[in-house]
């Protein structure tokens, strides 16, 4: 039997990068697959084309993560359409770098709506659901510099450093009704951002990592299957850092 079969798992920001790559992992393991994005164009045609491919349900969704309305919207769609949320994946996120002198008000509150805010939207929404069934796995995408900060990222850093207390602390909420709430901190993950980068800085941040080398999107799908599925059922509560040994 697969890992996540019979499951429904809902992954925000999933139309391309690492939150494509989760959904995928999870279709492939036997979940059905309801994920949103900004705008569902090409791009998340396609990946609903490449999930249903695996034999498994697939809905995607326009909605602004950042939205608390939107968000209420869309989550209560997604029961409406699947009947149950087993798996939540606080995915969607951006950068608006900068250093802290220069950075402006709205880079600021950019980053820390999309990022933070979105994932109490989606936990608030999906909480009911999974309170009623006694049973869910909500998994927040952090990052290595929410755990140790990172120079020019302080408003990226912020938010996934709340993503991690955000999930510390509906774990200890919701424990007793059989949630489980996670956190993953990838650390430098090979994606088309990251192929962009000049070949010098690529690998100089290779020089960093005792492994010797980024990792790869299914690196961080393997982990978040593992913390979806029953596999983990005593992990709650915790942080995984997918990065090679960087931030030992």
């Amino acid at each position: 039997m697969k890992l996540l079969e019979g499951k429904t798992a809902l992954v925000t920001g999933a139309a391309r990068g690492i939150g494509k790559g989760i959904a995928l992992k999870f279709a492939a393991e036997g979940a059905n697959i309801a994920f949103t994005d900004l705008v569902i164009d090409e791009n998340g045609e396609a990946t609903k084309a490449e999930i249903e491919a695996l034999g498994v349900k697939c809905v995607a969704y326009a909605s602004n993560a950042a939205d608390f309305a939107q968000t209420e919207e869309v989550v209560a769609k997604v029961k409406e359409d699947f009947g149950s949320i087993d798996i939540l994946v606080n995915n969607a996120g951006i950068t608006k770098d900068g250093l802290m002198m220069r950075m402006t008000e709205a880079q600021w509150d950019a980053v820390i709506a999309v990022n933070l805010k979105s994932a109490f939207n989606f936990i608030h929404a999906v909480l009911p659901i999974m309170m009623r069934q006694r049973s869910g796995s909500i998994i927040n995408m952090a990052s290595v510099v929410g755990v140790h900060g990172n120079a020019g990222q302080s408003n990226y850093a912020a938010s996934k450093a709340g993503m991690i207390a955000l999930a510390k602390s509906i774990a200890q909420e919701v424990g007793s009704r059989g949630i489980r709430a996670n956190a993953i901190a990838p650390g430098f993950i090979e994606t088309a951002m990251t192929a962009a980068l000049p070949e010098e800085v690529r690998k100089e941040w290779a020089s960093k990592i005792p492994l010797r080398r980024g990792g790869q999107v299914e690196d961080i799908a393997n982990v978040a299957t593992f913390l979806a599925s029953d596999m983990s059922s005593y992990v709650s509560g915790q942080v995984i850092q997918v990065d090679g040994g960087m931030n030992m």
